[in-house]
C-alpha cells in the first residue's frame, strides 16, 4: 500500500467516478484530502471520505482562483471534464465553449489557484486527466474532445518543462479506453470493454509515491481487453 501520510492532495471533480476511486486509495494510503466540486455530488464524497477542507465551486469560474489559493496543498489532481460525441461540420460555438470550458479552462483555473503556493514551498505536482483519443491524436466524431483533451496534456507538459527547476511537476493521465461509470453503460458501453476506475486510482497511487528522482510524467492505463 502507498504510504502518502506526509500529503496534502487537492481533488477536483470529487463525488465523480473516477474521483471516487482516487480518494479511496488516497484515504487507504492516508493523504489529506482537499475536496473539491459541485452540489450532490460533493456532498456525497464529503460523507463519504475525511477532508481537511471542502469547496462547492465551479472552476470554470474563474473566481474559484481566489477560493483555491486560500489553501495550501502540494498535489493537485484535475478530474473534472466532459465528453460528447458529434459529427465535425454539426458541431456548434456553444458545443466548442462547453467542452473546452469542462475540459481545459477548469484546469487552467485550478492551476492559477493552487500554484503560487506551490511555488513559494518549492514543491508541487500537478496531475491532468487526458484521454486516449488525445494520446493518439485522434478521434472520429470527437474532434472538441479530443482537442480539448490533447490541450490537457500539452498544458500540463508544458508547465513541467518550464515549472520542474522550481519543484512542481506535471503528470498527465490517459484512461486508454472509456472509463467504467454509470454514465457510460447507460450510454450503451460494454462494460468488458471498459477500465476499471480503480485501477486508474492504483496507478494514481503508484505513480505518487516515486521519488522526485523517478517522476512519473505520463501514465496510459488500457482496458484489460
Amino acid at each position: 500500500m502507498a504510504n502518502l501520510g506526509s500529503s496534502t492532495i487537492m481533488l477536483t471533480g470529487a463525488g465523480g467516478a473516477l474521483a471516487t476511486a482516487i480518494a479511496q486509495e488516497l484515504d487507504d494510503a492516508g493523504a489529506q484530502m482537499v475536496l473539491v466540486g459541485r452540489g450532490d455530488s460533493l456532498a456525497r464524497a464529503a460523507d463519504r471520505f475525511p477532508a481537511t477542507e471542502i469547496l462547492d465551486l465551479d472552476l470554470r469560474d474563474p473566481s474559484s482562483i481566489e477560493a483555491l489559493r486560500k489553501v495550501k496543498v502540494d498535489t493537485l489532481i484535475h478530474t473534472v471534464g466532459t465528453w460528447a460525441m458529434q459529427d465535425a461540420q454539426k458541431a456548434t460555438e456553444d458545443d466548442y465553449n462547453a467542452m473546452f470550458d469542462a475540459n481545459m479552462r477548469t484546469l487552467f483555473h485550478a492551476v492559477q489557484g493552487v500554484l503560487p503556493n506551490m511555488l513559494r514551498q518549492k514543491d508541487g505536482l500537478i496531475m491532468g486527466v487526458s484521454a486516449g483519443q488525445a494520446a493518439r491524436l485522434s478521434g472520429p466524431k470527437a474532434a472538441l474532445y479530443t482537442a480539448s483533451k490533447a490541450a490537457v496534456a500539452s498544458y500540463v507538459l508544458s508547465l513541467h518543462d518550464e515549472l520542474k527547476g522550481k519543484g512542481v511537476r506535471g503528470m498527465v493521465l490517459y484512461p486508454m479506453g472509456a472509463i467504467d461509470t454509470p454514465g457510460n453503460r447507460d450510454a450503451g458501453m460494454s462494460w468488458d470493454s471498459m477500465i476499471d476506475p480503480r485501477g486508474l486510482a492504483k496507478s494514481v497511487a503508484h505513480a505518487l509515491t516515486r521519488p522526485d528522482r523517478a517522476h512519473i510524467t505520463e501514465i496510459k492505463v488500457y482496458p484489460d481487453t
